[in-house]
Parts: C-alpha cells; sequence; structure tokens
C-alpha cells in the first residue's frame, strides 16, 4: 500500500532518468541533477499511496488503519517532494519542469480514466502512462544543459518507444503463450511487429536529422532481436517472473546503449 511493488514500472522510470542524466550530465550541474533525482522518486512513490488512499489503484485502503497509513504516505512522500523541487526550482529557476510535470499530470489522469474503462483499454492506459515516467528523460537533460529543444524531446520520444514495445511485448507474451507455430504467432502479433518497424523508421529520421546520435539505433538492437524470435520459438508454459526478469534485463541494456551513444 505504501512502496510501489511493479518492478516493470520501475524500470520504466529509472531507465530514461538514467539515460537523462547522461545525456545533459555536466559538472556544475551535478546538485540539481541530484536533487532532481531525489524529486522524481518522491513523486514516483507517492503514486501508490495516493491511488490506495484514492481506491484508483490495485490495492485500495478499506479500513481506518489503511487509509490513515495510506494518508501518512501520501503525506510524507509529497512533503519531500515538495521540499526537493522547492530547492531545485527556487527563484523561478528551471520553470521549464512546470510543463513536464503538466504533461505528466495530465498522462497520469488519462491513464486513470483508461484504467477505469476495463481490460479492453489496459494496454493503451499503461502505454499512456508510460508518457509520464519516461519524461524523466528530458526533465533530467534539461536541467543538466538549460535546454528543451528538440534533442530532449527525441529522448522522451526514444525511451517511451522503447517502454511501448516492453509494455506491448508482454502483453503479447501473455495473450498468445499458448499460440502453436509461427503462423499463430504471426497472427497474433502483427501490432506488435508493425510497432517495431515504426518505432525503427522514426529512430531512423531522428538519427538522419542528427537529433539524436547516429548509434541510437543500435540501443533498439536487442529488443528488436527478442521481438523477432519470439515467433519463432516454441509454444511452453508461461512463467510471468521469468518474463520480468529478463525485460528488466532488457531495459538496463537498452539505457546502457541509449546513454553510451551520447558520450560521443
Amino acid at each position: 500500500m505504501i512502496v510501489p511493488r511493479e518492478h516493470g514500472a520501475w524500470g520504466l522510470l529509472l531507465v530514461p532518468l538514467f539515460t537523462g542524466l547522461v545525456a545533459g550530465f555536466t559538472p556544475d550541474r551535478g546538485a540539481a541533477l541530484f536533487l532532481f533525482t531525489l524529486a522524481t522518486l518522491s513523486l514516483f512513490a507517492l503514486r501508490t499511496p495516493l491511488e490506495s488512499l484514492l481506491g484508483v489503484g490495485v490495492i485500495s485502503a478499506r479500513t481506518t488503519e489503511e487509509r490513515w497509513t495510506a494518508f501518512l504516505g501520501s503525506a510524507g512522500f509529497a512533503l519531500l517532494a515538495v521540499i526537493f523541487l522547492s530547492v531545485l526550482m527556487w527563484r523561478g529557476q528551471r520553470s521549464g519542469l512546470f510543463v513536464l510535470g503538466a504533461a505528466s499530470a495530465c498522462a497520469f489522469l488519462l491513464q486513470a480514466v483508461l484504467r477505469r474503462l476495463g481490460r479492453r483499454t489496459r494496454l493503451l492506459s499503461q502505454v499512456v502512462g508510460a508518457i509520464a515516467l519516461t519524461s524523466t528523460a528530458p526533465a533530467a537533460y534539461y536541467i543538466g544543459t538549460g535546454r528543451f529543444d528538440k534533442r530532449a524531446f527525441a529522448l522522451w520520444i526514444a525511451n517511451w518507444m522503447f517502454a511501448w514495445n516492453q509494455i506491448e511485448f508482454v502483453q503479447l507474451s501473455i495473450r498468445a503463450a499458448r499460440a502453436m507455430g509461427f503462423k499463430a504467432r504471426l497472427a497474433s502479433g502483427q501490432s506488435f511487429l508493425l510497432a517495431q518497424a515504426l518505432s525503427l523508421l522514426l529512430l531512423g529520421i531522428a538519427s538522419a536529422w542528427h537529433i539524436l546520435p547516429s548509434l541510437s539505433l543500435l540501443a533498439f538492437v536487442p529488443a528488436v532481436v527478442r521481438g523477432a524470435s519470439w515467433f519463432f520459438q516454441k509454444s511452453e508454459p508461461l512463467d510471468v517472473r521469468r518474463l520480468g526478469w529478463s525485460e528488466m534485463k532488457q531495459g538496463v541494456a537498452f539505457g546502457l546503449l541509449l546513454a553510451f551513444t551520447f558520450l560521443f
């Protein structure tokens, strides 16, 4: 009820944050980036007790004791976030964070609405929620460089497309776990293949226009290989925990490779 338990969501938050920190790092702004990291973690942790308190999360506070626990957790994380952000944005500094904060809040609000609509919009709600989680990449880049330019947006889009890829692959693996043979898997995964192709096309355009480093496409290679090989694998019982750890490794590989491309 207090600590976020979805390790997938942690990955969707920390990988973009890491890439943004590396892409925008400057030694003289190290303290500001550290404060932003603390504020980000506080806001992310705030989401779980707040959803429990409002009754819109996976676990809802029902008893008086549970509501009180959720309230204290929400108040504590909110206070920490306010302190860190107040220091970071003292006297109108880094006001561009208001724009990213508003965009993230809208994304989370829309995600909550989509969740209420039932299972048919589950995938869409997760993809929309990833817009907010991956906003840590352009935010960290903005704090480090002082610029909110096209590279910041490209960094956001690249992280969001990878998050979209992960979310759709996990849903596909669960939905088509019993699909037998290449044809059956292809029929189930056409939208996933289309999304992968579209992502590579957009990244290629961003690289050709020098918005992203030319080597940035390498960051998507492990995910593309993983997605393509799934169609040729034999059908076997689904191990959700194994799938989760596998996707966490994919996230780490993507984050390291994308960050590496910004060092040149």
